[in-house]
């Protein structure tokens, strides 16, 4: 029977990806305004997200990863904006400068963050009849305001953020935890989740079936993950979690 699901937060319930890709013309109009059309802005902008999402080489890794662990998110990211302007022969950038580029791009993300379409309808229907776990990965520093942003916990039981635990997905532990939670066994519970290397991962390490949104991504065979469950997108969650519940699996 089941009694939980377990969900993944962005690009599963939110659509983080639209709000980037608003946070990023802003940001991209402003980096021009204030320094010039000359400036690849564009570039910048892309190579600003990868480097928050830790899509580093091994020389950032060496570079930003003490500065995550010594100083905090926030220094992290106000360095790497410093640093990638003056790739781009912006040299004139002080911290307080790329500080409020910073705080920009963070405002105009929140902004624009929200719940995919139907999914707040999905929630308090689920509800009804499950423990709902929002597990999400990431630092506290991103996940908390985009938590707050769309009033997350009043449409769920309880939210596990990554950063606020000692492992992230794919980790056993934080599966672990959302089954405590929701005081049941792991055959009684459903993730679901965008990432193949956290989220169905993470649920079939635990023995819990797997509900994978595939969004446009491939499913790459070399990997040998095979997700119980494939949906296209979020759309398509409240339709597959009825068919399963009346098929009382």
């Amino acid at each position: 029977m089941l009694k939980a699901l377990f969900l993944d937060m962005d690009e599963t319930l939110c659509d983080t990806l639209g709000a980037n890709q608003q946070a990023i013309e802003q940001m991209v109009s402003y980096v021009r305004a204030q320094y010039g059309e000359h400036v690849d802005a564009s570039g910048f902008a892309d190579a600003y997200v990868a480097g928050i999402y830790r899509e580093w080489n091994e020389a950032q890794r060496a570079r930003y990863l003490p500065i995550c662990k010594q100083e905090g998110e926030n220094a992290f990211r106000v360095r790497l904006i410093m640093d990638l302007l003056a790739e781009r022969h912006v040299d004139n950038v002080n911290v307080s400068d790329a500080q409020v580029l910073q705080n920009k791009f963070d405002d105009d993300r929140i902004r624009a963050f929200a719940f995919y379409p139907g999914i707040a309808e999905f929630l308090a229907e689920a509800r009804k009849l499950f423990t709902l776990v929002v597990i999400t990965n990431g630092p506290e520093y991103s996940q908390v305001p985009k938590v707050e942003a769309v009033n997350l916990s009043a449409h769920v039981d309880h939210i596990i953020i990554g950063g606020q635990e000692p492992e992230q997905k794919p980790a056993r532990s934080i599966f672990e935890k959302a089954l405590a939670l929701a005081g049941c066994e792991a055959h009684e519970a459903i993730h679901i989740g965008d990432s193949l290397a956290a989220d169905i991962v993470g649920a079939h390490n635990s023995g819990i079936t797997s509900v994978w949104i595939q969004h446009q991504q491939p499913l790459d065979a070399e990997l040998g993950i095979d997700p119980h469950h494939t949906v296209m997108s979020p759309d398509e969650i409240p339709g597959l979690i009825r068919g399963i519940h009346a098929g009382g699996s």
